[in-house]
């Protein structure tokens, strides 16, 4: 979140990193490179890198590296009626291009590799432009009096010897790495400045933009805790899902068979079918919204040896494909008839069901989650329900 914000950035606040923060997620979504908890935590970051600069100050003034480049100029030397040239025409080249627009040069020179990028930049600056190839490098460094290099280049595009022939030059090496090869000895009229020499022009935006600055930092933490918490109720939403599918498999099993044993005397109508279905539901929301709760308040809590217990509990594939957790494991597994009083349980949820380890919490949960496998016999209260039914005057339903 820090930095998409601009606060690792040279520039505090510059936009730049915005989009290159965006554009390293598109990168890894498009090779599958980013999970569920990865993405989620990336996005969060780039919208809170948005808020910051919509909501605070802090990419007010120098906005980027191409604009602090600029204005070190301003500062160093004669920027207006001069003839400006732009080495590169990337990401690095359009903001520096773009910066060079909003001064009173003469005339834009833009050198690129690829030399219709170079002329489609200089089609969209409001100074006059031109772009050119790399190759016409040597010539072009002779018309301009101020120079800017922002090149990924592996090799350094502007040679001692090209230097020697010019007249008063002023050069900024924005190269990544540089592309003005280092000097030896001073040449006169040529002055050379770097990526370190712009710490001056941006050491006085962050002091303008401290206070923005502190906005920004309280935000990131409230987006960050806020993020936290999301994290912990998808991990308890992963154990509720577990159990109320678990429960969902008993009751569906347990009304079929409460429909075929009333259906052996007479069938059933659809409505009769539907309150039997509606009881089964209600006794599945009933018995689970407080283990539900209580999983929710652990995951606040940090309490994640409740929420594997939970999980193990419901889901028999849990141990072995699911995240681990430092905590002892529960105890050995009790057996189906001491564990439920010799109530039947099909499998394989009588294997999942833990000796209840010391946690009060859960030792609720697993006698809920017991009494439910034994309440779920939806047919015996299908039978009470219709033999109640059945004794109400002008009863037309079929006795249980």
């Amino acid at each position: 979140m820090r930095v998409a914000a601009g606060l690792e950035s040279l520039v505090i606040g510059e936009d730049q990193i915005l989009g290159q923060f965006r554009q390293a997620i598109k990168d890894a979504q498009a090779v599958g490179g980013l999970g569920s908890v990865l993405e989620a935590g990336l996005m969060k970051a780039l919208r809170v890198g948005k808020r910051a600069r919509e909501e605070t100050a802090i990419n007010e003034g120098v906005t980027s590296i191409g604009s602090a480049a600029v204005e070190l100029l301003h500062r160093e030397t004669r920027v207006s009626s001069a003839t400006a040239l732009v080495v590169g025409a990337g990401e690095m080249g359009t903001l520096v291009a773009n910066a060079f627009s909003a001064t009173d040069i003469e005339h834009l020179i833009i050198a690129n590799r690829t030399t219709e990028h170079a002329k489609a930049l200089a089609r969209t600056v409001s100074v006059s432009a031109e772009g050119v190839g790399l190759e016409t490098l040597s010539a072009v460094l002779g018309q301009a009096s101020l120079v800017v290099a922002a090149t990924e280049s592996d090799e350094f595009l502007i040679k001692r010897e090209d230097l020697c022939r010019v007249a008063e030059t002023f050069i900024i090496d924005l190269g990544q790495p540089r592309d003005v090869e280092p000097l030896t000895e001073d040449i006169v009229g040529v002055s050379v400045r770097n990526m370190d020499d712009l710490e001056s022009v941006t050491a006085e935006t962050e002091v303008a933009r401290r206070s923005a600055a502190e906005d920004v930092e309280q935000m990131i933490e409230t987006e960050f805790q806020r993020l936290l918490a999301d994290y912990k109720r998808q991990r308890a939403d992963d154990a509720i899902q577990a159990m109320y599918q678990a429960a969902e498999q008993v009751k569906d099993r347990e009304y079929e068979r409460a429909v075929a044993k009333l259906e052996t005397q007479e069938p059933l109508t659809e409505k009769q079918k539907s309150i039997i279905n509606d009881m089964a539901e209600a006794l599945v929301g009933q018995l689970l919204a407080a283990p539900t709760k209580s999983l929710r308040d652990a995951a606040v809590e940090d309490d994640w040896s409740t929420i594997q217990t939970a999980m193990t509990l419901f889901n028999p594939e849990f141990e072995s494909t699911g995240p681990t957790f430092d905590y002892p494991q529960a105890g050995p597994r009790a057996s189906e008839e001491a564990d439920t009083g010799g109530k039947h349980i099909d499998e394989p949820f009588a294997q999942n069901i833990s000796e209840p380890p010391s946690d009060g919490w859960f030792i609720q949960l697993a006698v809920e989650a017991k009494q439910l496998f034994k309440l779920a016999r939806v047919y015996e209260y299908g039978r009470t329900s219709l033999r109640w039914w059945n004794q109400r005057p002008n009863a037309n339903w079929v006795g249980a």
